[in-house]
């Protein structure tokens, strides 16, 4: 495995990349975190003058995401209603979302092909594809479940180890999330870690922190286990606060007994919340990288997590690790930072400093690396000046 760059990213910019790449085809769908990420990227490399196309998949785009487009220096859209793959029954959008990519590829003439998921790698790509993982199916079950995953959907298996095997390059936020591909999909011809990043200007902390813990996520979520906050809430002397849909995708909506329901917030009030909470809350089984918890900190609150591989790979000691079954411990953790100040704010500053070391623009400097070597290797404009390429 190749590895880009430690964790918190320490790539650094190499003169002349954006020089090399210009034109960034990259996938998206328009729900979740990818959403987020992509427009975060997107945002830095249009900084160094690189032109994103984003072609999205899934529900159409909102006013408020195409806004948030506006607002990106050299972005656009084109924009489909094709399913995700995943579910079973979606493999014909997913042939026919590739139809529409590689058109795409055709019309655009793109430096790099970026994919934030795993099928469409396999297509005849003239520019061997970046493949992103963002999560494993697979991995979620077992953490989730407490069990073997089961094989139920063999295609989907069979699709995504094509994509993997196919890509030019594969990168992760995290060693342990590129650690499950490989051992679920098989060894990775070449990978790397980069992780995710998020503007720091986005979470101003507040100017002072009020006496409460904040949570964000939907209580029926199994992977983020935020349902022990009502085991735990009652037992502690500040409220605790949840932000996210209290809708159930199967029906339905979910009440909260002991934790107090903000319900979906935008983005701005969202980090208003953060900004003033003293501590932020995740006691999560299943979490590749945390960008929520990134932004928690960002915004200068103190970290109780979950202890699972991937957020201690990201926060080491700038957090306070607590076992996502033990109610107790979680409640103890709590508890303690609540009667001492001192030490929820020591917390808070090393959780922020470890925060600031997730750039954007480190994040962008080591996706332009990416895609110049992947431009070299397909033929790209790059690959004709060696000699320049080797003295940046």
């Amino acid at each position: 495995m190749r590895e880009l760059s430690s964790l918190p990213a320490t790539v650094s910019a190499r003169p002349g990349v954006s020089g090399e790449v210009r034109r960034v085809l990259m996938t998206a769908s328009t729900t979740g975190r990818v959403w987020t990420y992509a427009l975060e990227l997107s945002r830095a490399l249009g900084r160094r003058g690189v032109e994103v196309t984003l072609a999205v998949q899934g529900t159409p785009l909102t006013a408020l995401q195409w806004a948030q487009v506006r607002g990106v220096p050299g972005l656009t859209v084109e924009q489909s209603t094709w399913r995700l793959e995943g579910p079973e029954d979606a493999w014909e959008d997913v042939a026919a979302a590739g139809e529409w990519l590689l058109e795409l590829e055709s019309r655009l003439q793109p430096d790099a092909v970026h994919l934030n998921g795993y099928c469409h790698a396999a297509l005849p790509w003239k520019h061997r594809p970046l493949v992103v993982a963002h999560a494993c199916p697979l991995s979620w079950w077992e953490a989730v479940k407490g069990e073997p995953s089961l094989e139920r959907d063999l295609r989907y298996r069979w699709e995504v180890t094509r994509g993997l095997r196919a890509a030019g390059h594969v990168v992760a936020p995290t060693a342990e999330l590129l650690a499950s591909l490989s051992r679920h999909y098989g060894p990775l011809r070449s990978s790397g870690v980069i992780p995710h990043a998020r503007r720091h200007e986005d979470f101003p902390p507040g100017p002072v922190r009020e006496p409460f813990i904040l949570a964000t996520g939907q209580l029926w979520d199994e992977a983020r286990n935020l349902e022990v906050l009502e085991t735990v809430a009652p037992r502690l002397d500040w409220p605790v606060l949840v932000a996210g849909s209290a809708q159930h995708p199967d029906g339905g909506e979910v009440r909260a007994r002991y934790v107090r329901a903000l319900g979906l917030l935008p983005q701005a009030e969202l980090a208003g919340y953060m900004g003033r909470a003293s501590i932020y809350v995740l006691p999560a089984r299943y979490e590749p990288f945390g960008l929520p918890v990134l932004e928690a900190a960002l915004a200068g609150c103190a970290l109780v997590l979950g202890d699972i591989p991937s957020l201690r790979e990201v926060w080491e000691d700038a957090a306070v690790f607590v076992p996502p079954e033990d109610t107790d411990m979680l409640a103890r953790a709590l508890r303690r930072l609540v009667s001492e100040p001192v030490l929820c704010s020591r917390m808070s500053t090393l959780a922020r400093t470890r925060a600031l070391e997730f750039s954007p623009d480190r994040m962008a400097d080591a996706y332009l690396a990416v895609y110049a070597d992947l431009d070299r290797e397909s033929g790209g404009v790059s690959a004709v000046q060696p000699q320049l390429a080797r003295a940046t």
